[in-house]
């Protein structure tokens, strides 16, 4: 496992370099929302996020081949149902096409938050025109998104005010010869979610989240076992800073399937590199054989 810190003014890599099918490097965005992100400008708060977002792929092109941002990053996370309405995407509308350009043009893969609309042509329940879930999109490094989930579990009233919680279960992906699970911040916390990922086959699982100081718990505790009981690799990037009343308590980090914190980031915006192995993620799991010795016909 190596790792390597980056504030988010460093240079872009001269040549980028690619990595092998035995590893997979992550770079783990902590950064502050928008210090103005519940303005009525809500045009202007994508525009200026997706220029923070192209800052930072320039910086870490080359060296990572997956940058992960928090928790609806692109749109605000603590700005209330009005906004994340007005700044939802569609899966095919403006920010996913910007992303995807991105993606393209740096030749670096993005999982990335924001707010995406779904409309009653796309199979919602009778009587429901519309629907604003949390939401997260994989897009590789060609500009193509391969995977889309939407929030299941919703955190407390601003959640559940903001958003409908999603209702599909979450992705296993392959990605560069890796198997990578999708979550969203307060899905992790739930033990089921993660064995579920585990058991169809995740190596990695990613989690954009936005958590709060108070519940650093979290980081210290919980995720360390999650990665351990599930011999999974766990990255986790959230938000450092705050967003109107609400502040976050950074802490992101990439866990090993030993239950390790691998790579950590205090308090303060950065970027932090870690790389997954295959062959140590081989060896934990002959060590730890939670998975291998499961009796589900006695659950």
């Amino acid at each position: 496992m190596t790792d390597k810190s980056l504030d988010s003014g460093s240079p872009h890599a001269g040549s980028p370099n690619t990595g092998s099918p035995n590893t997979l490097r992550l770079a783990l965005w902590q950064c502050s929302p928008l210090p103005d992100s519940d303005r009525d400008d809500h045009a202007g708060v994508i525009a200026e996020n997706l220029e923070r977002l192209e800052h930072t792929m320039a910086d870490v092109a080359g060296r990572a081949d997956l940058l992960i941002t928090p928790e609806m990053f692109l749109c605000g996370y603590n700005i209330g149902a009005a906004a994340a309405r007005a700044r939802a995407d569609e899966a095919d509308g403006r920010i996913a096409a910007s992303v995807a350009q991105l993606c393209s043009r740096y030749g670096l893969a993005v999982l990335y938050g924001c707010a995406e609309r779904v409309t009653d042509a796309h199979g919602l329940g009778a009587g429901v025109k519309e629907a604003v879930y949390n939401t997260i999109r994989l897009v590789d490094a060609d500009g193509v998104t391969i995977a889309t989930h939407h929030k299941t579990h919703l955190f407390g009233d601003l959640d559940v005010a903001m958003v409908t919680a999603g209702t599909t279960r979450a992705p296993v992906i392959d990605f560069r010869s890796w198997r990578l699970g999708m979550l969203i911040c307060y899905e992790v916390e739930f033990p089921e979610m993660v064995r579920d990922l585990a058991i169809r086959g995740a190596d990695v699982v990613c989690v954009p989240t936005a958590n709060m100081p108070e519940y650093d718990k979290v980081q210290q505790i919980l995720l360390p076992a999650r990665a351990l009981e599930n011999q999974v690799y766990l990255a986790y990037a959230n938000y450092v800073g705050s967003e109107r009343e609400l502040s976050f308590g950074g802490l992101s980090e990439m866990i090993g399937p030993g239950g390790t914190i691998d790579v950590s980031a205090g308090r303060d915006e950065q970027v932090i590199l870690a790389t997954a192995d295959r062959d140590t993620l081989r060896w934990s799991r002959e060590t730890w054989r939670y998975l291998a010795d499961r009796r589900p016909e006695l659950y």
